[in-house]
Parts: C-alpha cells; structure tokens; sequence
C-alpha cells in the first residue's frame, strides 16, 4: 500500500484547490505542495493501491471504463484549446472526475506533468488505463505542438471503439437471451417431465416405440449423471482456453472464425474497422507509420488479419507499399485495398483510411441488424420444432395407449 494524501490549499492568487497527492509521509506532501506555491489549509492520509496497480478496495470505483477515458480526454482537448496551462487543466479533471480511481491517477498525473514531466510519460505510468495508443498519440501531439488536436482525434476514436462495441453487443444480446432460455427449457422438459412420463409407461406395460425410448434414455442419463456433463463441460471448456491460448491454437481458431458462414464475414469486418480507424487516428496525429502498424497489428485481435499487416509492415521498411501485401494476404476487401492504394499515391492515407472506417461501421451496423433480425425467426422456429418434435415423441404415443385401453 503506497500513502496517498487528500489536501486542500490555496494557490498564490488565493484560488482554492483539492486534490490527491502522492508522498512518502505528510510532512513530505506538505513540502511538495509548498515548492508547487501553495499553501495548505487541509491534508489527510488515506491507504490506496499505487496507481496501475490492481484493487478491489470498494472506493477505488472499481474499474475506469473507456468511456470515463473518452470523455477526459475530450474535456483536457477542450481545456488546453482555450490556451489553459496544461497542469491547470489536469486539476481540473481531478476535481471534477467522481471515480475514484481515476482521480488518483488523475492526480499522480498531474504531479508527474507538474515536476517536468511529459504527459506521454506521465500516462505511460498507467498502461491499465491509457493504452499504447494514447500514449503514442500524446507523445506525437506534444512534439508537434498539436496536443488539442490530437487530443480530439484521440477522443473520436475512443467513442468509436465504444459504438462498435455497443453495437456488437446490443446486437448478440437478444440471441443469446434466446438460447439460454431455449437450452433451459429443454433442460427442464428432461429432467422433469419425461422422467414424470416414464413412470406412466412403466405402470402401463405396453411396448414403447423406440423414437420414445431414445428421448427417455436421454432423459435418464441427464437426471442421473447431470455432473458428468457439467465436468465434462468444464473440461472442454479449460481444454479449448489452453489451446487458444498457444500462438499455432489461436492461429487456428481465429481463421476457422474468419470462414464461419454467418459471424466469419462480421468478425472481418470489425477487425477491418479497428485497423483502419486506429492506422487514420494514429497516422493523422503525426505518429510514425512503423508504430502505427505495429500499434494497429495488436489491437486487430486476430492471427491471420494481424499477420497480414505484420507483413505490410516489413514491406514499409524495405521501401514498398502497404497495398500490395494486404492484398497477397486474402485478408482484406478488395475495396479497402483499392482505396488504401489511392491513398498511398496521392499522399491522402489517414483520410482513405478514415473513410474505409466510416464506411465499414455502417456495414457492420447494416449487417448486425440483419443477422440479428434473422436469427430471431430462426430461433423461434428451432425452439418450436425441438419442443413439437418432444410432443409427438412422447404424448402421441401416450394417447395411443389411452385410446386401446378404452377400447
């Protein structure tokens, strides 16, 4: 546990300021406050995790969402436009943020920029909540001059990662809903029904057809050895996550995901939209097109698309295009190639890549809305045919029985 203190303290013009400051005692806090030229009404220890570090203390907030990110990030953009001293700026953030976690970050930033420090290597110190894209992005825009604008870019490109992501879920939410009620409710017909069903057979001693007798044998292995599947499935389950997790597994998987009839051409797409978007931000913000590949290539989240660009990258260094290796790879549309091409050309690739992003989105959203009006129907009819099939299974040739004994 590192000391952290809460203060408050005025500054040389009287303005009151809170914050949080990292020191090894008060006494030390107090001293560092003073050489800042403030002058201490308040200060109080608490015990937090060190900054980067993981906690599950209530009061840290928890987590920092990307939005929480996003969202910063377009407030200092705005600050710093309107020609606000950066660490001024940074205060700012602090007093107004209520997660906090991120106030403690937020704070130990501030502390590091206001000692000499670059806001590059500042945030670079919390790689769990800035990513290598905001850092590199920073460190571009602060040697440019452009950090405002930068700032800007970088915030649009968070908010475009959490729409995507919005929408990807929002979109998978009601299928998987479907199932796990359908998988439930046939669980409970087995388990509790056929087995109620069963016992009516038996007190009858009549011959039972064998498409019956199949579905009661089904019935009796998941009442009588319901555990077994469950070790089962959590075998499978650790079996499938240790094999993914090796470079030849995950290879394998991410391209068998790529050729899956209806998610393949969608998890393409996503991974074609992050590259595209991130390689436009990075590129139009200054960053170096080696470390924008290099950058891109680990967020794509994907063996194949991210060799792909891997060896686009190598290409760059012994002077050729980026075109021409995508397109080798079969791993991009046609239509991105073709554009990425024209910008290489015309010297217009950030704003080529932007629009290849903008226009992919669009087909992702398109194409979400249209598995996921497809696959309710189809759900629907599934969960009804499985359910109608049980019914024929077992009642018809209940009723068979009851109209021979009547008789």
């Amino acid at each position: 546990m590192a000391p952290f203190f809460d203060y408050k303290a005025l500054s040389s013009t009287g303005k009151t300021q809170r914050g949080i400051l990292e020191a090894e005692s008060q006494k030390a806090a107090r001293l560092k406050l003073k050489k800042q030229g403030l002058i201490v009404t308040q200060i109080t220890e608490k015990l937090v995790a060190k900054p980067g570090q993981s906690s599950s203390l209530p009061f840290l907030g928890g987590r920092v969402s990307t939005r929480e990110v996003a969202m910063l990030t377009r407030q200092l953009a705005s600050l710093i436009k309107a020609n606000v001293p950066l660490v001024e700026g940074l205060n700012a953030l602090v007093e107004q943020t209520e997660n906090e976690k991120l106030k403690v970050i937020l704070s130990q930033v501030r502390q590091d920029v206001n000692e000499g420090s670059s806001l590059a290597k500042a945030t670079g110190a919390h790689p769990k909540v800035f990513d290598n894209i905001f850092i590199n992005m920073i460190e571009a825009g602060e040697s440019s001059g452009t950090l405002s604008l930068v700032l800007l870019r970088l915030a649009d490109l968070k908010e475009a990662q959490m729409r995507l992501r919005s929408k990807v879920i929002s979109g998978m939410t009601y299928p998987g809903l479907m199932m796990i009620v359908s998988g439930g409710l046939m669980i409970a017909i087995f388990t509790f029904v056929i087995p109620k069903l069963t016992k009516i057979f038996d007190s009858m001693n009549k011959p039972i057809p064998a498409l019956t007798k199949f579905l009661m044998n089904i019935s009796d292995l998941l009442v009588n050895w319901w555990f077994v599947f469950i070790a089962l499935g959590f075998l499978f389950t650790w079996i499938f996550k240790k094999y993914i997790s090796t470079p030849t597994g995950r290879g394998k998987w991410d391209a068998f995901i790529l050729k899956a009839p209806l998610m393949g051409p969608l998890i393409r797409m996503i991974a074609v939209t992050r590259f595209a978007s991130t390689m436009s931000t990075l590129l139009g913000s200054g960053v170096p097109i080696l470390t924008s590949m290099t950058i891109a290539k680990n967020l794509v989240d994907n063996i194949p698309i991210a060799n792909a660009v891997l060896e686009a990258r190598e290409n760059i260094t012994e002077g050729q295009s980026i075109a021409e290796p995508l397109r080798r790879s079969g791993e991009f549309p046609p239509m991105m190639i073709h554009m990425i091409s024209i910008g290489e050309k015309t010297g217009e690739l950030p704003e080529m890549l932007r629009n290849i992003a903008e226009t992919y989105e669009e087909q992702i959203n398109t194409k979400i809305d249209s598995l996921t009006s497809l696959m309710e129907p189809l759900m629907i009819v599934g969960m009804g045919g499985a359910v109608g099939f049980i019914v024929m299974s077992v009642f018809m040739p209940l009723m068979e029985m009851m109209n021979i004994n009547k008789r």
